[in-house]
């Protein structure tokens, strides 16, 4: 019997690709890793997209203030060049994001002293390369003497400079000075009428510090459960990169302090951000168990130790509490809700399985010291929170 003659065989892209890559080495290692980049990137339009809401009103604060300062200097006082005016109000509010008032009067005063020293010493001595050394070291001394801080002295000083480098407007003797003062008094008022919302930056850190932690234990969750090395250790990367957001947590909880005290307007958000300051040191504790617990992630995927998928639930149910509390925060309430299912993870969590490995044993004990952290975070007393989870915690 004869057999059929077989006819050309299909082209199967799939073997294609395969037999380039296994040619190529360093390009399969590359679309190994192309997954991950794009996680990345995606992160970083997201966080950039973030920090544009978040600094809308502050740029729009900033270029109502130029304009204005611009229009008092220009249109009102009649100066035919008022360069300083808006000048000195984007500095003073630029260099005080947050609207912290001592710090924008501190850095008017630096403006007003460098101009009026680079100006008397203009008018004085000239212009030129050894004038230019004698302006910043007057104008930043004079900064020193007053009691100047860094950013009052350094702003004498690059003042002072800009002064003694530009020529002065016809016939206007001492008006960048003057527009250094309009600009200033400008920043001022408008830091002291329409600053910043001291709510708003606090808690709206807080919420990313709770949004933050939900990720990783996600992510930590999705390496467990396909073992892999790469991703667990990309988790425990972000884990330590959160110490930023602390950060920013801790500056804006300072800042929205400095202008509810200061600002006449705002004294009756002072309990509210008084609330939103006492959940950063709870919430720093949570976030450190967090990073201990994902080094002991990274310890059962690398030695492949066994771990109950009952402790995947409970990461999981964690995960869920703690982007329910972010977005209580973001709709500016406590996270209060969130103290049954906490509890309720406490309780469940009270006994570990038989068999399981010391690394899955440490990882029930940081959920544990977590959720003690985060009983805390919605206002229940550490006494309180301890009997809950359990005195081992």
């Amino acid at each position: 019997m004869t057999s059929e003659p077989q006819g050309p065989s299909r082209f199967d892209p799939g073997d294609f690709v395969g037999d380039f890559l296994a040619a190529h080495p360093r390009i399969a290692a590359g679309t190994r890793w192309a997954p991950r980049a794009a996680k990345v990137s995606r992160r970083t339009i997201r966080d950039g997209t973030h920090r544009l809401r978040s600094r809308a009103f502050f740029i729009f604060q900033c270029a109502v203030s130029a304009s204005v300062a611009w229009f008092i200097a220009g249109t009102v006082l009649g100066h035919a060049q008022p360069f300083f005016a808006p000048i000195a109000a984007l500095v003073a509010l630029g260099q005080s994001f947050g609207q912290r008032i001592e710090r924008v009067v501190e850095i008017v005063v630096g403006v007003a002293v460098g101009v009026f020293l680079g100006d008397l010493m203009v008018h004085t001595l000239g212009a030129g390369y050894w004038q230019l050394s004698i302006i910043v070291i007057l104008a930043m001394g004079t900064s020193s003497l007053l009691g100047a801080g860094v950013l009052m002295t350094v702003q004498a000083g690059v003042q002072a400079t800009f002064v003694s480098m530009l020529p002065p407007p016809p016939g206007g003797a001492f008006s960048r000075w003057t527009d250094a003062i309009v600009g200033g008094l400008v920043a001022l008022a408008a830091a002291t009428v329409t600053p910043t919302a001291p709510l708003r930056r606090p808690r709206q850190s807080a919420a990313a510090v709770a949004a933050e932690m939900s990720e990783i234990l996600t992510d930590t969750v999705a390496a467990l459960r396909t073992r892999s090395l790469p991703d667990v250790e990309a988790a425990l990367t972000r884990a330590r990169e959160s110490e930023h957001k602390l950060d920013e947590l801790y500056e804006a909880a300072e800042d929205g302090m400095a202008v509810v005290r200061t600002s006449p307007f705002r004294r009756g958000h002072l309990p509210a951000v008084q609330a939103i300051s006492d959940l950063i040191e709870p919430l720093d504790r949570a976030v450190r168990n967090l990073r201990v617990l994902v080094r002991r992630a990274r310890a059962v995927v690398h030695q492949d130790a066994h771990l109950d998928p009952s402790y995947l639930v409970m990461l999981e149910e964690l995960a869920t509490i703690t982007t329910e509390m972010a977005v209580s925060l973001q709709v500016r309430r406590l996270p209060e809700a969130s103290r049954e299912p906490l509890v309720a993870l406490a309780q469940a969590t009270r006994t570990g399985v038989d068999g399981t490995s010391l690394s899955a044993e440490v990882i029930r004990a940081q959920v544990r010291s977590i959720i003690l952290d985060l009983l805390m975070v919605i206002g229940m007393p550490y006494e309180e929170a301890l009997a809950q989870v359990g005195v081992e915690a």
